[in-house]
């Protein structure tokens, strides 16, 4: 692959602007607009789908030979409103696998109906350690936290008097940061680094002028951290879809952040043998490095594609990152290797 380098600094200079465009997952309108446009600038005609989504298609390829399609998401985990308690605070329910305890004292927008937003922090009922003797025994519980609005508001009747009410959207502070070093933190690289190497191939296949010998789509999927972003929408054709998601880093777990995932089985079964090994081929053939893991707890987009009915080879791919469904961290060369086994495999 040529210029690495200077795709993967797209790449993270489009993740960081794409981090601060809030989509928890049902309310991702905005990110979605945002990559339609990333799109057609560089010369494609994405198209939303009716669920939300946007595919697009890279190269039409030769006559004959099936069809890619790779995908990933944009919607991520977040919280909306389940109650507007008699205190004027918020208690939420998750969108997604949002984990109460990875959320405590994070600060956080409340986006209502009409499209206002309220500043706020996500807090334990009764958290100042002055007051509260059973601070270190309390569970961490949506029923035991609430939202804390930076609004004068002490009780039910004014808080809903802002506008805010039950079933509003709740979005997390991401606080992104990219190090000297390289490495990338912020909440929800999962799954929107994911995202910004797709621009980035995309980018990379205009740019280098790269001819494909099969048909290329790429989905950007809206309702994955639920369980059926990528039940539809799968073009005629098609015959080996790629999900790119993060890659899992843990105990047990070979992974590092600065390596490329292959993931071989997750909770969903075991992914297609075939597929895998042709991606694990073509990284050891273009020295690429990677690990090959198996994921305890994940399911993905393309395994939502195959419930829905879908024919095709499957297989998953990403960066590693660290701390997942957290304050999460992957690094650049991950990205770097993620892009190059991308292109190992779809300039073929």
């Amino acid at each position: 692959m040529k210029n690495t380098k200077v795709y993967v600094d797209f790449i993270t200079e489009k993740l960081k602007k794409l981090l601060s465009i809030d989509s928890p997952t049902g309310y991702t309108k905005d990110a979605i607009a945002w990559l339609k446009a990333e799109y057609e600038a560089m010369g494609y005609a994405p198209v939303i789908t009716t669920k939300g989504g946007l595919l697009v298609q890279l190269a039409k390829g030769c006559e004959g030979n099936g069809g890619v399609l790779v995908e990933t998401h944009t919607d991520t985990l977040g919280g909306m409103v389940a109650e507007v308690k008699g205190n004027g605070r918020l208690r939420l329910t998750a969108l997604g696998g949002m984990n109460p305890n990875n959320a405590e004292t994070e600060n956080c927008v409340v986006i209502t109906r009409d499209g206002k937003r309220y500043e706020g922090c996500f807090q334990m009922n009764n958290p100042s350690i002055h007051v509260n003797g059973s601070y270190d025994q309390q569970d961490r519980t949506y029923d035991n936290m609430e939202v804390v609005l930076d609004e004068m508001v002490f009780s039910k009747e004014e808080t809903k008097a802002l506008g805010i009410e039950t079933g509003d959207i709740v979005c997390f502070e991401t606080r992104t940061r990219i190090t000297e070093k390289g490495y990338i933190k912020s909440r929800f690289l999962d799954d929107k680094l994911s995202v910004a190497i797709l621009l980035g191939y995309a980018k990379y296949l205009k740019e280098e002028n790269v001819t494909l010998s099969r048909p290329v789509y790429q989905h950007i999927t809206v309702y994955e951290e639920v369980g059926h972003g990528g039940s539809a929408s799968v073009p005629e054709g098609v015959t080996d879809i790629l999900s790119v998601d993060m890659g899992c880093v843990g105990d047990g777990l070979e992974c590092k952040e600065h390596q490329v995932s292959i993931c071989v089985k997750d909770s969903g079964g075991p992914y297609s043998y075939d597929f895998t090994g042709e991606l694990i081929a073509a990284a050891k053939a273009n020295g690429i490095d990677y690990a090959a893991d198996v994921y305890p707890h994940y399911g993905s987009d393309v395994e939502a594609t195959l419930r829905g009915g879908a024919d095709a080879r499957h297989a998953l791919i990403g960066a590693g990152v660290y701390a997942s469904h957290g304050y999460e961290r992957s690094h650049v060369d991950g990205v770097k290797n993620t892009l190059e086994l991308l292109a190992a495999y779809l300039d073929k």
